[in-house]
């Protein structure tokens, strides 16, 4: 095992990247001002690898601490921009599959704690059990007031009420356990989509939720999870490897793609208009990454812009 790293001041850590990594710092005390607001493993951890001479530790001549501040924060104006229509899905989606299921089994709390009212297959068991103990511990919570208020002056919570305090990783698996008539319902206010590409659309989006919710480095993170093979891949020429797309599957541009479905033809508009301003001041400021390669990383094709010229089919 290599030996562990020591503890080292700001000033030093300055110094360090000054004179042992040989980072261009024309001002010191931005520097160490940075790092004591970012902290230097969150920030040269995470950002400076697309600075580095392919398979060295070298970084590339010229390269300057105030560039890998610069990636740090168009990263995290992504994760503000992405996060914000993240969580517009995640209230949609709350307001729906309350509104269904009570529509369809009532507003008793008994409805959701019975597991006879979800797809209680084989297959499903397991996760619908966890499911309705996830309802039953939130039913009985004590943090949040409306809960409280529920509880003693009406001796019930109902659905639409409980599912405020889910996260969109109960919502996804949730959904995942609806009755088939309930996904359908639900599907339909989204256009065409049907039920699995809605299922896999909140696998992936309940991943890049949590990067988002977290801080982490989101414009290079994958999941393991894929979102369906769709009409927009095909129409965008998404290039493939074999059988499968190399971009809009598990990467950001999935997200985006997943955006253009579960959002408004304005909001998308809006949010499109949004991240091109990003990516293009992105690219001005990074000397040393070119917005081709920048694209790449996100996942996004040259063409992503195009994504907006094509009708949604089925």
């Amino acid at each position: 095992m290599l030996s562990q790293k020591k503890f080292s001041t700001f000033s030093e850590q300055v110094e360090w990247l000054q004179n042992e990594k040989h980072l261009t710092i024309s001002n010191k005390q931005y520097a160490e001002d940075v790092l004591k607001h970012i902290g230097y493993f969150p920030l040269m951890g995470g950002y400076k690898h697309l600075f580095r001479i392919p398979l060295t530790k070298k970084y590339k001549d010229g390269t300057s601490f105030e560039e890998i501040v610069s990636l740090y924060n168009f990263d995290k104006e992504l994760r503000e921009l992405f996060f914000k229509y993240l969580l517009q899905i995640e209230r949609h989606l709350r307001s729906l599959m309350s509104y269904y299921f009570s529509e369809q089994y009532g507003e008793e709390q008994s409805a959701y704690l019975d597991i006879h009212n979800f797809n209680n297959s084989r297959k499903n068991h397991n996760t619908v059990v966890r499911l309705v103990s996830t309802l039953q511990r939130a039913a009985t919570t004590n943090d949040y007031v409306y809960i409280n208020y529920y509880r003693t002056t009406y001796g019930n919570i109902p659905m639409w009420v409980l599912i405020n305090v889910l996260t969109f990783g109960n919502l996804s698996k949730m959904y995942k356990v609806f009755p088939q008539s309930l996904q359908s319902k639900v599907c339909k206010n989204f256009g065409i989509i049907n039920r699995k590409q809605m299922e896999q659309f909140l696998s992936v989006l309940t991943k890049f939720r949590n990067v988002c919710a977290h801080g982490e480095r989101l414009f290079t993170y994958r999941t393991i999870d894929n979102i369906s093979d769709l009409p927009l891949h095909k129409k965008l020429s998404v290039p493939m490897n074999g059988i499968q797309y190399q971009y809009g599957k598990n990467d950001l541009f999935a997200v985006v793609i997943a955006f253009r479905y579960l959002i408004s033809g304005n909001d998308f508009r809006i949010f499109k208009r949004n991240l091109s301003a990003l990516i293009d001041h992105a690219s001005k400021n990074l000397v040393h990454i070119n917005n081709d390669e920048l694209l790449n990383r996100m996942g996004f094709p040259p063409n992503w812009k195009d994504i907006t010229r094509y009708r949604l089919t089925p």
